[in-house]
């Protein structure tokens, strides 16, 4: 098969049966509980404090390699790069966080290495993200061994990491060696939210999971990467790939407002190189938005970067079909099931029909969308 034709998804998870088994041994949140329901009992997951509904339902879609294949086969997705979903190892003491971040990476390893290749072809159907023990008081020895390990191996392309980083933030100077490991062993990093905002922000009406999901999740994202792009960690390390979720949350749409804040603040107008849509042009940022407009519109905003480097005479006018090769397709399985038995999906096929309809993408970019793009930041050939 052409990889040109390839469909990749990189947003994905899996709650690797190690994982999955120590949830169901805790007491607290987060974990895995069995309960009763209608006569019948049920797994559920709570992953935050008074989850709505009782936590979410799972199964074996969540841990069982064979059920994630289904999936991929159900949609035709060809290669998944699959990442332990949130909150990661946040809620552990560093000592445990260290020992089950090598464990799991382990395990996923072998999630990947051992499962089947593309027809016809020598890539394989699953690739990886790792973790880090990114925990308060964990040392940076501690972290630097994962980034070896993960790097290491074969089939994990990257790290998911979430917003808290050590504890102040991934913006803090204690993180540059990880940083500078990560950027010269090449890995991606997956940027990804689990504790949204300040749920007082929701009020008392009972709207499910919406809010915290809809606007929760990317406000997070939002504020994690602009603390980012203020650290100057993309001036001190401008190889690091970073790939954000759910499309980059709201910064696309605040980056100039972001900018021009920037310019009239003492504090921060002289410390970074560049102007901030720069950075956010170096981004990579997954297709998981629901609708052509949205997308059009981030690509658009990845397209600009050169224009604000310092410098740059540049007054192109922004090239939507440029900034699409940053861009990456993503379902992620396995939430948002249909609440209806259906074959497909309605979250996944939202999104490959929104990447269908882009205006001003041609067939070539939205194949770069939907897999090529992909094959390339995670060099899979």
């Amino acid at each position: 098969m052409a990889t040109t034709k390839l469909l990749v998804d990189i947003h994905t998870h899996v709650y690797l049966p190690r994982y999955a088994n120590m949830l169901r041994a805790r007491s607290s949140v987060p974990k895995i509980m069995t309960t009763t329901i209608d006569g019948k009992e049920q797994d559920r997951l709570l992953i935050l404090d008074h989850e709505p509904s009782g936590g979410r339902p799972v199964g074996p879609q969540y841990w069982d390699r064979d059920q994630k294949l289904v999936f991929m086969d159900q949609h035709g997705i060809d290669v998944s790069v699959v990442s332990t979903a949130n909150p990661w190892l946040d809620f552990l003491p560093a000592s445990q966080a260290h020992s089950l971040a090598l464990e799991l990476n382990t395990d996923l390893e072998q999630y990947c290495s051992t499962g089947p290749n593309v027809t016809s072809s020598s890539i394989k159907r699953l690739y990886g993200f790792g973790l880090l023990p990114l925990v308060p008081e964990i040392t940076t020895a501690s972290l630097l061994e994962a980034v070896k390990q993960i790097s290491d191996f074969p089939h994990l392309k990257g790290l998911i990491m979430g917003t808290r980083g050590v504890g102040k933030g991934l913006d803090d100077e204690a993180l540059d060696p990880v940083w500078a490991a990560i950027e010269a062993a090449g890995l991606v990093v997956f940027l990804h939210p689990h504790y949204g905002v300040d749920g007082k922000a929701w009020g008392g009406k009972d709207n499910g999971h919406v809010l915290p999901l809809a606007l929760g999740f990317p406000f997070e994202t939002t504020t994690a990467a602009t603390r980012l792009i203020l650290s100057g960690v993309f001036d001190r390390f401008p190889k690091l790939r970073l790939l954000l979720a759910h499309s980059g949350g709201a910064l696309p749409q605040l980056s100039s407002r972001l900018a021009s804040c920037i310019d009239h603040d003492p504090v921060v107008a002289s410390r970074l190189k560049h102007d901030a849509r720069f950075y956010v042009g170096k981004l990579y940022l997954d297709a998981v938005a629901y609708g052509p407009e949205e997308l059009g519109f981030v690509s658009e905003i990845l397209s600009r970067a050169n224009r604000y480097e310092s410098g740059s005479l540049s007054t192109e006018p922004a090239d939507r079909k440029l900034g699409s090769k940053r861009v990456l397709f993503g379902t992620d399985h396995p939430f948002f099931p249909p609440l209806s038995s259906t074959q497909k999906w309605k979250s996944v096929v939202d999104n490959l029909d929104a990447i269908d309809s882009v205006q001003g993408w041609t067939e070539e970019d939205k194949s770069g969308v939907r897999g090529t793009n992909a094959l390339a930041l995670f060099n899979i050939s």
